[in-house]
């Protein structure tokens, strides 16, 4: 797709009309406008535009905390897999001991830092306390989205059958050896499937729908856990294998686990429940307001519009104009924090950078649903900056701007002139993965 930024006379109106919408914050208590607002949906997603910023990690607490303590929303639901999402979980229901760090020891996977880091520790510690005295019936949970886990959810399906239903594990057990050869490397199952292409989709497959029939026989938590975790591997073998074929489907299938996955979390609470998301805003920003659609990408903000109705869904994009940020500069290298530079000219955060310099304010927050009237400008097309955990900050200005029509996108937007690097917690790293799709690392 070939596009331009807007010239200055179309930067000035966006700027006088996003100055209009503008409601500058500096606590918690001055986004409760937009709190409210937000808590009449079921679904909200907050966003990112990096996986390494303190800000944005900092204000979706904030957010998440309202709707949780003052609205009763059920769950968190991140960009991140499920079996140390689980034990995460567990922590913060109150099931194991230990502290919030501890919890997220579990968190091996490069990039590491995007949830083993001191702002996902504090609130997972805050939901501890939160749900310590909530009643059991309305315990908050925190739980993992994304579909990498291929061999940690087989572990887990197996861990969970043995102990609750020997004969049922003998037979999972059975078809999940098919990956017995490729030793937890998705690397080697994937090159195995350049020269073995049915690999093992059907026995994966057969795997959950043995545990779909067994949790209507036998409901229950432990029941769930291997349904989901058995879920995560059919989806995940299917990912791994579009990967190897190269046609850029395997975006689509990640992000369709995450929607079947919060459609699953959604059921599990029951009709009237409620839940957050936190993902990169490439993954929470309506595809259709940018030129993934051209591709033929989608994801999960604008697949649950289309699913639940955009009456129901808020999607809420994150941003900033300059700063720093923890990410590497190659897959599985060191982690680095790395300077951020100014929105490139005519840009989203370029133009944002200016209202926040006519308002004296670092931070502020534009609900579109409040608008009062037409759109316009703010639905221009205009290139919004996607860092991913792989940054190069010399080069951005050739892969990390995604073409945007803010209005569109999103229901509201979040923005942060001046933001810093978040903290990682240390612990060990397993880089034997393969690298996330496009854009890099998101």
């Amino acid at each position: 797709m070939r596009w331009s930024e807007p010239g200055s006379v179309q930067t000035h109106e966006f700027v006088n009309q996003a100055q209009r919408l503008a409601r500058p914050f500096q606590t918690a208590a001055d986004l409760k406008p937009l709190i409210e607002k937000l808590s009449s949906k079921r679904i909200v997603m907050l966003g990112e535009a990096s996986h390494g910023t303190h800000e944005f990690y900092q204000w979706r607490q904030a957010i998440s905390r309202g709707l949780i303590e003052q609205h009763g929303f059920d769950f968190v639901a991140v960009e991140g897999d499920w079996p140390p999402c689980e034990v995460v979980n567990a922590f913060a229901q109150g099931q194991t001991k230990g502290s919030a760090r501890d919890a997220l020891r579990v968190f091996h996977r490069w990039p590491t830092w995007m949830w083993s880091n001191s702002d996902v520790e504090e609130f997972a510690g805050w939901l501890k306390d939160h749900n310590r005295k909530s009643p059991q019936a309305k315990k908050t949970g925190f739980f993992g989205l994304d579909v990498y886990s291929l061999f940690e959810s087989i572990d887990e399906v197996l861990r969970i059958l043995e102990t609750h239903d020997a004969r049922l594990a003998a037979t999972v057990r059975e078809h999940y050896s098919c990956f017995d050869a490729y030793h937890h490397d998705e690397k080697a199952y994937a090159r195995s499937l350049i020269s073995w292409p049915a690999g093992c989709e059907r026995q994966a497959f057969e795997s959950l729908k043995i545990l779909l029939r067994s949790r209507l026989a036998k409901p229950g938590e432990a029941i769930f856990s291997a349904e989901q975790n058995a879920r995560v591997v059919s989806n995940a073998e299917n990912y791994y294998r579009t990967m190897v074929s190269g046609d850029g489907d395997s975006w689509n299938v990640r992000d369709t686990h995450m929607l079947e996955t919060l459609e699953v979390l959604l059921d599990k609470y029951g009709p009237e429940s409620k839940g957050i998301v936190w993902a990169h805003n490439t993954h929470i920003g309506d595809h259709r307001a940018t030129d993934m659609v051209l591709e033929g990408q989608v994801n999960i903000g604008g697949l649950s519009r289309g699913k639940w109705g955009s009456e129901n869904v808020a999607l809420v994009g994150f941003g900033t104009h300059r700063g720093e940020v923890t990410a590497s500069g190659s897959w599985g290298g060191p982690i680095q924090r790395l300077q951020v530079p100014p929105g490139r000219p005519g840009s989203l955060e370029d133009a944002l950078h200016q209202v926040a310099g006519r308002l004296n304010s670092d931070a502020f927050f534009l609900d579109f649903e409040d608008s009062g009237a037409s759109l316009g400008v703010l639905n221009e097309t205009r290139g919004h900056r996607a860092i991913g955990v792989v940054y190069r900050p010399e080069v951005e200005q050739f892969g990390n701007y995604v073409p945007t029509s803010l209005a569109a996108r999103y229901d509201a937007f979040v923005f942060i002139d001046q933001t810093h690097a978040l903290k990682p917690l240390k612990v060990e790293v397993d880089r034997r993965e393969i690298p996330e799709t496009w854009p890099l690392g998101t």
